[in-house]
């Protein structure tokens, strides 16, 4: 009797091999090959569960982005306003071990994504539901007097959705703008204009 085979399950291993793999060695080495000898398996067993690589670094992109999702709501869980800003940042920024993984598997994917618009639609979540979270708790931080009434919101959402796009960018590409100090600090910057004390 054939064996039978959970896909959902055996996907999820894939996808944590893949992420594995990007977190002890890197994304360079992050190959069909290093896959499957994670999970001691044969390399065409990788295809029976994927289409072909850009599907696996998808699923991987996917993976990462529920997992900040999740740290991001622990984290902010019970703050508000500029707190709770500050508190989703410092799960997204690449600021500790975690989030500079993170880092090369969305930089990675986001390669990909440029040259298959078959991927588009998994990167489209991401602006929708931060760009979400920040607007309500800019708003807080306006109704609870931290911000000034007259902060432009839309703009203050889009700068800091661009920073962190480009801050996972400096962390992959060794610039001295990935610097910890430097990135809070740019966070501080988009802030300071509009703080009322």
């Amino acid at each position: 009797m054939p064996k039978i085979v959970d896909h959902d399950q055996r996907r999820g291993e894939i996808v944590e091999a893949f992420l594995a793999v990007v977190t002890r060695d890197g994304l360079p080495a992050a190959s069909s090959r290093a896959i499957a000898s994670e999970l001691g398996i044969g390399t065409g067993a990788l295809w029976h569960y994927f289409d072909d690589f850009d599907a696996v670094a998808s699923a991987a992109y996917q993976r990462v982005f529920e997992r900040t999702n999740g740290r991001i709501a622990a984290a902010t869980a019970g703050r508000r306003g500029l707190d709770a800003i500050e508190a989703m940042m410092r799960e997204i920024l690449p600021l500790a071990k975690e989030t500079l993984d993170e880092a090369h598997v969305v930089v990675g994917f986001w390669g990909r994504l440029a040259a298959n618009d078959r991927l588009a639609a998994a990167d489209a979540d991401v602006g929708e539901l931060w760009g979400g979270q920040l607007r309500d708790f800019l708003r807080e931080a306006i109704a609870d007097g931290e911000l000034r009434p007259e902060t432009p919101v839309s703009g203050l959402v889009d700068m800091l959705l661009s920073m962190s796009i480009g801050q996972q960018v400096h962390v992959v590409m060794r610039s001295p703008l990935a610097d910890p100090a430097r990135q809070w600090s740019l966070l501080d910057t988009c802030l300071r204009p509009w703080r009322t004390s």
